[in-house]
């Protein structure tokens, strides 16, 4: 893993798809995201959101799907280290066990974890988990 490789939460997945926006794409072709499963699980329980908030019409947002999805790297969650698993539990339990994946594939990977969630980084700052930053700050530095 380098510099250019970060992972994502399903919160910036889901910014990124009701926004639709084309100045994503450069950002998406510049940099390696990458997504745990359980990304695509909290997808589908949204998508409601996603096409009530979009501001895209239906087939320009199917199109915009394409592209997002053809540039995310989707891991299974048989890739997880049980170790690091356990480490993220730990971490993440009394945060929001939801985000456990998300933030073991940050661990196992060794790239930060981009969120929304501003809980979640305070949260995992607190407990010394570093590799985090919200998606805000990573368009500030933009990384672009």
């Amino acid at each position: 893993m380098n510099n250019l490789d970060f992972v994502i939460d399903t919160n910036i997945l889901m910014s990124l798809l009701i926004s639709g926006k084309s100045s994503y794409k450069p950002l998406l072709k510049c940099y390696n995201f990458y997504l745990p499963e359980f990304g695509l699980s909290e997808i589908d329980k949204y998508q409601h959101i996603i096409f009530d908030k979009t501001k895209l019409e239906k087939d320009n947002l199917i199109n915009f799907s394409y592209f997002l999805f053809s540039e995310i790297t989707i891991l299974p969650n048989y890739i997880f280290d049980s170790e690091i698993l356990n480490e993220a539990v730990k971490l993440t339990k009394k945060i929001d066990i939801k985000d456990v994946t998300f933030i073991a594939l940050s661990m196992q990977l060794n790239v930060p974890l981009i969120t929304r969630d501003k809980k979640l980084v305070k949260g995992m700052k607190k407990m010394k988990y570093k590799n985090i930053i919200l998606f805000k700050e990573f368009l500030q530095n933009v990384y672009l």
